[in-house]
């Protein structure tokens, strides 16, 4: 991965910086059903399998679509996909307001997915900023924005209350424009990129862009992810509707104690890829399994 000995520090904190806060708010998005979720359950009078099924289908679809988006965030560059990615899935969060009944949420589920494919996308824009040995720290830093989550979950109950759910979905929706337009206004193409336009090149096709798909390390690793993120994102969401269900603790409180999860959880990426850098990032995957393990 060639990089132009130009990239300055202000502009690799400035991706890094406006990536992570980007990468925070559409988190944010990701999870909105966490909170806004409790209430559609009663409004529709949804059991617990439904619930679970409306929760999880932004999730479904942030994790599926993300391969393509990152190909394409390769192909064309993070900067204008990320921009995309925030601008379709503010649509389909504003478009949330409009569903009836259990099917069209599920539909509109499906759409505030797409926030969720941004992780990929701003990995990729994020790390082409970056020489190796950086990478970790930097995409820790880029990681924590699964802040997100507790952004939530601090936040949406409160305007739930105050103003009903479809408020919560409308104000987010606004956010992910806003953060869109500051995002793609103050950022750079990624010196790949960059050097790609300079020269005439063509971006790689996506059959290139596949083969790692053939390497079993590739697939090894998305396992651990699968379970070690996996876990992250189900309590994330399941919480907050487990305290109200079993505690009978109001939404308002029950936000509060899911964000008390999600924080630590965000904070911890960072010191990971700090660690990853200056130790390696298998030693540190590994003793992070094993701590999981022993707190669960």
């Amino acid at each position: 991965m060639t990089r132009e000995p130009s990239v300055s520090p202000s502009d690799q904190g400035r991706a890094l910086w406006l990536s992570t806060l980007a990468f925070t708010v559409c988190f944010a998005v990701w999870t909105i059903f966490s909170i806004i979720g409790v209430q559609i359950k009663k409004d529709l009078a949804l059991n617990d399998t439904q619930f679970g099924l409306l929760v999880g289908t932004p999730i479904l679809t942030g994790s599926l679509i993300r391969l393509v988006l990152g190909i394409w965030a390769d192909q064309y560059g993070g900067r204008i996909v990320y921009t995309l990615v925030m601008l379709a899935a503010a649509l389909a969060t504003f478009l949330l307001t409009f569903a009836y009944d259990y099917t069209t949420f599920l539909i509109a589920a499906l759409g505030v997915g797409i926030a969720g494919g941004s992780f990929a996308v701003g990995i990729a824009y994020t790390s082409k900023w970056f020489p190796k040995e950086k990478q970790g720290t930097a995409l820790g830093i880029f990681g924590a924005g699964n802040v997100g989550a507790a952004v939530t979950k601090f936040l949406a109950p409160v305007v739930m209350v105050a103003y009903g759910w479809k408020t919560v979905a409308i104000v987010w929706a606004l956010a992910l424009v806003v953060m869109a337009v500051v995002f793609f206004a103050m950022t750079k193409d990624d010196p790949d990129l960059a050097a790609r336009k300079a020269s005439g090149a063509k971006p790689e096709p996506m059959s290139a862009m596949m083969e790692p798909l053939k390497n079993l390390q590739v697939w090894r690793f998305s396992l651990y992810y699968f379970f070690v993120f996996g876990g992250f994102v189900a309590l994330a969401l399941w919480l907050p509707r487990y305290y109200v269900g079993v505690y009978g603790l109001d939404i308002v409180t029950a936000g509060l104690l899911g964000a008390a999860y999600s924080v630590p959880g965000s904070i911890f990426r960072v010191l990971g890829g700090t660690l990853s850098d200056k130790i390696g990032a298998r030693k540190v995957m590994y003793w992070t399994f094993i701590g999981s393990v022993i707190c669960t």
